[in-house]
């Protein structure tokens, strides 16, 4: 297996990806730890209470700031969709189907994953061109 970074970029659908809503940041914590291999660099209390998880250099952050995660979540751009799927299903996440959808003229590999939070992932990666 590959050991070359695989999450490139996270994009916030709302304000922060440094602010994803959650209830509880120790369960969140493990969780993505599990799921999406982060490990956390930082714990907040200031201005609210926030713990910043990293995965190739892609910085996360959750926090109790009253938010709706239902609402939120990233677009996560990663250098192999289907190594992605795979590791994000040998981990016990549960995935959308991969499919092709285009924006701006390019054309993209994508699927969701909706955390035990609420928070929506989209993975994705432009297919090449030619």
């Amino acid at each position: 297996m590959s050991h070359d970074p695989l999450f490139k970029a996270a994009f916030p659908y709302q304000k922060d990806v440094l602010a994803l809503p959650v209830a509880d940041l120790d369960a969140a914590a493990r969780w993505y730890a599990r799921a999406f291999g982060l490990t956390e660099v930082e714990r907040r209390t200031d201005p609210q209470p926030a713990d910043i998880l990293e995965r190739d250099g892609v910085r996360f952050g959750f926090a109790i700031n009253g938010g709706d995660a239902s609402q939120d979540g990233a677009a996560i751009l990663v250098s192999d969709i289907a190594r992605a799927r795979q590791e994000l299903e040998a981990n016990g996440v549960k995935v959308g189907e991969l499919c092709v959808e285009e924006h701006n003229g390019r054309k993209l590999q994508v699927f969701f994953v909706v955390a035990p939070d609420g928070l929506c992932y989209y993975f994705h990666q432009p297919q090449p061109e030619g």
